[in-house]
């Protein structure tokens, strides 16, 4: 992400006084709201026909999701980057390629199946 787009979050939120309202309480819950209206726009549908018709909505509702993000990154500090690769790198260890690939199980499904074949 490109800083200026930051920059640019924080301008549109100050220029209209908004930073008191924005603590990070208020935005954890804005992200599950806004993400909540993402995923009312799959109720009821198929992904396909959100696809299709919905598409529009669905950058709408994804952005307030990241904006809200971004802006609780900004107020820990957190270096994007760095967390998504730390947060990747626990997900290798939690789902390595060899006991993952091609399946949707929790890591504490295949390392159950992994031990029951042997293989932890």
């Amino acid at each position: 992400m490109r800083k200026e787009t930051l920059d640019h979050i924080l301008a549109f939120r100050d220029e209209r006084d908004w930073k008191q309202y924005h603590n990070p309480k208020d935005l954890a819950l804005s992200i599950s709201l806004e993400a909540s209206e993402l995923l009312e726009l799959y109720q009821w549908r198929n992904g396909d026909e959100v696809y299709e018709a919905s598409r529009e909505r669905v950058a709408e509702e994804l952005a307030d999701v990241l904006i809200y993000a971004l802006e609780m990154a900004d107020i820990y500090g957190f270096d994007l980057d760095d967390i998504i690769e730390d947060k990747l790198r626990k997900n290798g260890e939690r789902y390595p390629v060899a006991l993952a690939r091609g399946s949707r199980k929790k890591y504490d499904e295949l390392k159950k199946d992994a031990r029951s074949k042997g293989g932890i």
